[in-house]
């Protein structure tokens, strides 16, 4: 009897313990032993279990809003460093693929859905823009060169202005060009519901990536044929308007057929019009240097008296 008591109190006082541990847990008695023994069984929430899935299930949307908004609380303003920063977060592996797309279009194979993977970035689009600026403006001297070279009459200067004309205009271009076919685009938008734009961002890394093949068009442009260099200019151009259209046309094929035709004429018109701008303005050969001719006779001097020439017979008696 002694013994059972005993395991009764330690049964009991492991019961107390347990519960002053967890306070919402509920005792129950075991029916299937003697009620002699006083077996005590502590049920640990049995009871609760519906109300600790809610718990649960608030803690964690609490913990989800919590992580929201602490990232909106870390992503950085539009006047910092840090939110144009993140432009640039690509790698070289990434802007070789996007400048071989370029490269090569295919009708199907959109640039924006198989290159960009909504992570477009600026960084590729600006140095594009400012190699080409570069190599435009010094093939520019290069050809007036190589021309006094082979005509000695013609008169050279450096002309350090084109790294400048070529900088604006092709910034310029890589830049307002985008902005307004991307507004266009999200005019078109709420007249047809169909019509759904890239973002500007996009639109931009687009035309900036457009633009690679024209740098080694301008390399081969130092040779001196005009038909060879305009035969590299409208490969070139070719491989850059049909780019774009492939990008823009899975946009543009919803809306009205004299709207998307008069669009995509338009971007290839402005992309005619750089490439002939180029070839126009910077290698065009300056004209030979005009050579005064010599003097064919000296003036005489006033002071020196002339012969007279008048005959004998009318010369005065």
């Amino acid at each position: 009897m002694a013994a059972a008591d005993e395991l009764t109190f330690h049964e009991f006082e492991e019961a107390t313990n347990l519960l002053a541990e967890t306070p919402d847990a509920a005792t129950t008695s075991r029916s299937n032993q003697p009620t002699s023994q006083g077996h005590v069984a502590v049920a640990m929430g049995s009871g609760d279990s519906y109300g600790a899935e809610d718990e649960v299930e608030e803690e964690s949307d609490k913990a989800s809003l919590l992580q929201e908004k602490q990232q909106q609380q870390q992503q950085p303003g539009f006047w910092t460093f840090s939110y144009y920063q993140s432009f640039f977060d690509v790698d070289t592996s990434q802007v070789l693929d996007r400048i071989k797309g370029s490269l090569l279009p295919r009708p199907g194979h959109n640039f924006v859905r198989h290159y960009l993977r909504n992570q477009p970035d600026l960084y590729g689009p600006f140095w594009i823009c400012a190699t080409l600026a570069f190599v435009l403006a010094v093939t520019g001297n290069l050809t007036l060169v190589l021309a006094q070279r082979r005509d000695p009459s013609i008169h050279y200067s450096p002309q350090f202005h084109k790294v400048t004309v070529a900088g604006i205009s092709i910034y310029c271009y890589a830049w307002l060009v985008p902005l307004a076919l991307w507004g266009f685009l999200r005019w078109r938008k709420g007249v047809r519901e169909r019509v759904g734009p890239y973002t500007f961002l996009e639109t931009v890394c687009v035309y900036g990536y457009s633009l690679f093949v024209f740098i080694p068009m301008v390399v081969l442009w130092l040779i001196p044929v005009p038909w060879l260099q305009w035969l590299f200019g409208a490969l070139a151009l070719g491989l850059s308007a049909a780019g774009l259209v492939f990008t823009l046309w899975p946009v543009v094929r919803e809306d009205t057929r004299l709207v998307a035709a008069a669009l995509l004429s338009t971007v290839v018109l402005l992309h005619a019009l750089l490439a002939m701008g180029c070839k126009l303005y910077f290698f065009q050969s300056l004209p030979p240097e005009h050579v005064a001719p010599p003097h064919q006779a000296a003036s005489l001097p006033t002071n020196i008296p002339l012969s007279p020439t008048l005959p004998r017979s009318m010369a005065p008696s």
